[in-house]
């Protein structure tokens, strides 16, 4: 959700000469969800406040609006557990979609006397757990530039997991760019010899290449267009969308397609080097694709390279990290084939089975090709062993089944103890109720004067503790784990929530484009396959040595990213001072497995194609 949503909620603040009135923000919880609570109470004398976002008018005192979700929320609720938190009043007013992050975000804005305790001093109070959950500020407007602490990180979450999956997403359109790729270039190279210019051959590839990919473009936009809805409807953050929210605009999408048709374009046209200059090699496929070691050379470099960047890493920001990210997509993805070509010629020297002979021969004769079918399973090991082995979050002492009133010295944190039993009482609670003191550095308040009541109940009982407790609170409310941990808490949900998506995504991309570049190699090696069928190979031997093609670099080079992603995950864990839990390392294991059911599952989908290729291959080969 766009963070300008919520930045009106903690405007900057102006003189006290120049404010027209006070704001207090700060945040409640009911059932463990955030409700965030602006107060705001015009001063006497002052010019006029305008509306706040998704208001018609400033609120008077005792007026109160409410989000959609809140309103439903508060309809739900008994008073004594939400309701009564807020000024009693007849109706609730409604504040529109520009005020809100999502249709499920819970906000309130109350609108107070200028005496009033919550929008006192007492009441936009400071400590270690405040960061960005309460704010008083004199204002003359809305004009913030602080988005809530909920919504502030997640353009950047989002942004990782689309950086993440930018290079599978690449290897699928190169993959549909390259379809038929070897027998396109034998009709071409047959062209070229009969007297076909190179412009000519070049011209007629891009423009069917153009047509395709444009086809396809267009097509997956429409798709996206009529899908905006249903996507709308899928939780993150705070809640689903506003469909406007995902709606890039005409011009972003008028430049993705350009930019899909452009990347299938030039996917089509770069093999048509050989053609142009060698036509007759690549008639006689007498030219084996070699690699050039200056790829391993590169890839050293760009290594050594991030390893220096990111020894400060606590000084980068998350767009520089996010370009490192991808600086090493893009060298892996340069050093790919060179090590799918030096493994099959060290598979070749060492191979002791027909398959495994014919496998290791496919590894260095066509390096780029095999490495178009394993790079995205590849790159996604990388992505799976860093977010799994990742824990970040707070490992602190927890607290749960407790609400805390702050006070603003001992002497009221006993008189406030008193009133909150009876408070409690009243509201049918039991709870044990103590005071706090400056040396309780392991309770709720970690230090701070005032009251801790331990509530037995569940979630219920726990929410009408807090209701029941709010007037004591000068202005503030009572305290409870969630708020505590709010930060780490926002962290680490965004966090787990794009990487699982991520994972998610990677796998089911790598997996089409391995299926897909399985099925586009065996109809281009329909010729060869059949002159070995012809040779008395049994098509047994040709599948294995399909499968092997591609599980002898995968297990090399997936298992290698897999290694790099765990070890940039217990640096950050080192860096956050937490370790690896139990939990991650089985999913970590799951996922290698999915992964590699599922290029099984790609590779097996072609089975029945190759069957048919070699069917007859005395009437098919020539």
């Amino acid at each position: 959700p766009p963070p300008d949503h919520t930045t009106w909620r903690t405007p900057d603040a102006v003189p006290a000469k120049a404010a027209t009135a006070i704001q207090a923000t700060t945040t409640t919880y009911v059932r463990q969800k955030p409700v965030t609570v602006v107060n705001l109470a015009q001063l006497p004398g002052r010019a006029a406040t305008p509306a706040p976002p998704g208001l018609s008018g400033f609120p008077k005192q005792g007026e109160v609006s409410v989000s959609p979700a809140l309103a439903e929320l508060l309809h739900e609720l008994p008073d004594g557990q939400l309701a009564d938190r807020f000024p009693k009043t007849k109706s609730y007013g409604t504040i529109g979609a520009a005020a809100l992050a999502s249709p499920d975000e819970l906000v309130a804005v109350v609108g107070r006397a200028p005496g009033d305790a919550a929008v006192s001093p007492a009441a936009g109070h400071q400590n270690y757990y405040d960061d960005g959950l309460t704010k008083r500020s004199p204002v003359s407007g809305f004009a913030g530039t602080k988005a809530s602490l909920f919504t502030g990180m997640d353009q950047g979450t989002v942004l990782l997991g689309v950086v993440l999956l930018v290079m599978p997403v690449v290897v699928l359109s190169s993959a549909a760019g390259r379809l038929g790729a070897a027998r396109r270039e034998q009709r071409l190279a047959a062209l070229r010899l009969a007297g076909a210019t190179p412009r000519q051959i070049l011209a007629m590839t891009a423009v069917e290449a153009a047509g395709v990919g444009a086809a396809g473009a267009l097509a997956g936009a429409l798709a996206y267009a009529a899908l905006l809805p249903a996507l709308a409807e899928l939780p993150y953050g705070v809640g689903s969308w506003y469909a406007g929210q995902l709606w890039v605009g005409l011009p972003w999408l008028a430049a993705v397609v350009s930019a899909v048709t452009a990347l299938i374009t030039v996917s089509s046209v770069t093999m048509l080097r050989q053609v142009a200059t060698s036509p007759l090699g690549v008639a006689q496929q007498a030219n084996p694709r070699r690699t050039r070691a200056i790829r391993l050379v590169l890839f050293v470099a760009v290594l050594l390279y991030i390893w220096a960047t990111t020894g400060d890493s606590g000084q980068l920001k998350p767009r520089q990290l996010i370009a490192l990210l991808a600086l090493f997509y893009g060298a892996f993805w340069l050093f790919g084939p060179w090590a799918v070509d030096r493994l099959g010629r060290i598979v070749a020297r060492r191979a002791k089975r027909p398959a495994t002979l014919l496998a290791a021969r496919r590894l260095s004769d066509d390096p780029r090709a095999v490495w178009r079918t394993v790079s995205g399973l590849v790159l996604a090991g990388f992505v799976a062993g860093f977010f799994c082995v990742s824990t970040l979050g707070s490992d602190g002492p927890s607290h749960q089944g407790q609400v805390a009133v702050i006070t603003a010295n001992a002497a009221d944190a006993r008189h406030t103890a008193t009133e909150a039993r009876t408070a409690l009482h009243r509201a049918g609670i039991t709870a044990d109720v103590t005071v706090t003191s400056e040396d309780d550095y392991d309770s709720l308040l970690a230090g701070l004067d005032g009251v801790i009541a331990k509530v037995p109940g569940g979630r219920k009982d726990i929410d009408s503790a807090l209701t029941a407790l709010t007037p004591l609170g000068s202005g503030r409310y009572p305290l409870t784990q969630e708020y505590v941990s709010a930060a780490d808490d926002t962290v680490t949900a965004r966090i787990t929530a794009v990487s699982t998506a991520t994972l998610v995504l990677s796998f089911l991309v790598a997996a089409a484009s391995a299926g897909l570049t399985a099925a586009a190699n065996v109809l281009d090696r329909r010729r060869v396959y059949g002159l070995l069928r012809l040779s008395g190979t049994p098509l047994k031997v040709l599948d294995r040595a399909r499968v092997r093609e591609t599980v002898i670099p995968l297990a090399v080079l997936a298992g290698g990213t897999t290694a790099m992603g765990v070890f940039g995950a217990v640096q950050l864990n080192k860096a956050a001072g937490t370790t690896m839990n139990a939990s991650g390392a089985v999913q970590l294991v799951m996922c290698v497995v999915v992964g590699a059911l599922a290029m099984f599952a790609a590779i097996a989908g072609s089975r029945p194609l190759l069957r048919k290729v070699t069917a007859g291959p005395a009437q098919t080969a020539d």
